[in-house]
């Protein structure tokens, strides 16, 4: 079983900036401004290897501050691959953190969150070309909900392909304003679907809005998450 303790004591120095928090549910990480359509943040070790981290929301051309442009995307990937990025999993990075796992030259998680359509007819197809796997962290509420986001299809698809489906919530409900039961629910109800619909356990959660505190992630915890991810509201 992970000593969460020691990790925490192990990588103390990045809870004071910011970058990492490392608490008893694990990892807590991504970072950027806020509603930024690109977040990023560098995770490193004690013996400075680092693990960039990039978040997206919405990859297509309408002019709204959670989205970046199919082409601006398409260079992005294009630069990672020219440079010699190698993507990795959530399963991944929590080895190397948990465990001193080894990753691959020059790793980079890359995900986005919410579960729009665009991620899976824009992002994923460019992903595909240049070699590149992501995670997307959706709302489950949402998918064949609404027509801005993906269906379980596509979602399927994706993680037959390597990409990780995991949780973003049922309903996108900031944790710091809902009770203890309506977190529960919210955790544990969008595991279990993301369960039935795809048949993976969703492990990974990111906290909508980024807003918890160390109760909540015990909370996420007791739901059977091994780490989630949250925000660093800066510059990039």
């Amino acid at each position: 079983m992970t000593d969460y303790k020691q990790i925490a004591y192990k990588y103390k120095a990045y809870i004071a900036v910011g970058v990492l928090l490392l608490m008893i549910l694990g990892i807590f990480l991504v970072g950027g401004k806020p509603d930024a359509p690109v977040e990023t943040a560098t995770i490193s070790d004690d013996d400075g290897r680092a693990v960039i981290v990039i978040n997206y929301h919405k990859i297509d051309n309408i002019f709204h501050s959670l989205s970046i442009g199919t082409a601006d995307f398409e260079k992005q990937m294009q630069w990672l691959k020219n440079h010699g990025y190698n993507s990795i999993t959530p399963d991944q990075l929590y080895e190397f953190v948990a465990n001193g796992a080894e990753l691959p030259e020059n790793p980079i998680l890359i995900t986005f969150d919410d579960g729009y359509v665009d991620n899976y007819r824009n992002a994923y197809p460019i992903m595909k070309k240049y070699g590149f796997i992501g995670t997307v962290f959706v709302v489950t509420g949402y998918l064949e909900t609404y027509p801005q986001y993906m269906t379980w299809n596509q979602a399927r698809e994706m993680k037959e392909n390597g990409f990780y489906i995991e949780s973003h919530t049922v309903t996108h409900k900031s944790m710091t304003e809902a009770s203890d039961s309506q977190i529960l629910d919210e955790l544990i109800k969008s595991r279990e679907t993301i369960k039935e619909k795809l048949g993976t356990d969703a492990n990974y959660f990111a906290y909508p809005t980024g807003t918890y505190n160390l109760h909540i992630a015990h909370l996420a915890q007791d739901a059977g998450y091994k780490a989630a991810f949250t925000i660093k509201y800066d510059a990039v």
